[in-house]
């Protein structure tokens, strides 16, 4: 039997990605409903910056106007559903047995299937970073409250908008990987990375602080998201705050590899 070439696998699971309903409803409303979030949101802003006081204009961030809590949790979702949706899809669908059928190395075509969701959330992280970034810019410019990308902390914080998409995707493959089930991995995935993290709170407890730094999206919203950081020891710190980014994504493919190879189809 001639071995199958990875590019070969790749291109399979690219079309498998893409023949999914899910994926192409998901990316793209969902990315045209985020980008018209930030438009509104911007726009709220633009039009309310006279009637704000001095406090409130010393405060403002026009970088949430761009990318808030919920544009996050909705990225988030969005990313960790479609991860989950990949794989359970198959599962479900019974395609699974052919693919594994035709290329007996689960190993390859889990890491083909992981380095296709990776790359198009990658994608389509940065594409959500930057449109959101310049359409709230370009409306805020008319107030002249707009930040430039060269501004202190906005390269870093476009950077993590973009990778929560990447980063849940392959959390949710492991979680569907795991679960095998559409309605429960979603939820689960939703759980996981959104809902359980917004009820942490810093608190006077480090070692529970220290439990919440390890949560993508905790990281993101009291570090990593943030253009100015905050002066508190009891918040993550950047460099593990990109640490968290990377292990999340690598745990769930090493669960992956492991429930592909050891159960049955």
């Amino acid at each position: 039997m001639t071995p199958v070439r990875f590019r070969d696998l790749l291109a399979a699971e690219w079309i498998k990605l893409w023949s999914l309903r899910s994926t192409r409803w998901l990316l793209g409303l969902g990315t045209l409903a985020i980008v018209a979030f930030a438009v509104q949101s911007s726009l709220d802003a633009y039009n309310g910056w006279p009637g704000f006081t001095a406090m409130e204009k010393a405060r403002f961030n026009p970088l949430t106007e761009a990318f808030s809590g919920l544009t996050a949790t909705m990225l988030m979702i969005g990313g960790g559903s479609v991860g989950a949706l990949t794989i359970v899809g198959e599962y479900a669908t019974g395609l699974i047995r052919t693919t594994l059928t035709a290329v007996p190395a689960r190993h390859h075509v889990v890491a083909a299937k992981l380095t296709v969701v990776g790359a198009v959330m990658l994608v389509t992280g940065a594409l959500v970073s930057a449109a959101t970034f310049g359409v709230s810019q370009a409306i805020m410019s008319g107030r002249g409250i707009a930040v430039p990308p060269g501004d202190p902390g906005v390269l870093r914080v476009l950077a993590a908008n973009a990778l929560l998409a990447p980063v849940s995707a392959l959390v949710g493959t492991g979680i569907g990987a795991l679960v095998r089930h559409t309605a429960a991995a979603v939820v689960t995935v939703c759980a996981a990375l959104v809902i359980v993290p917004t009820f942490f709170q810093p608190t006077v407890h480090q070692w529970l602080n220290d439990l919440y730094a390890l949560v993508p999206f905790y990281v993101w919203r009291t570090c990593l998201g943030l253009p100015q950081l905050r002066d508190d020891p009891a918040l993550p710190t950047v460099a593990g705050s990109w640490t968290v980014f990377a292990l999340w994504p690598l745990a769930a493919a090493v669960l992956t590899f492991l429930v592909v190879h050891r159960r049955d189809v």
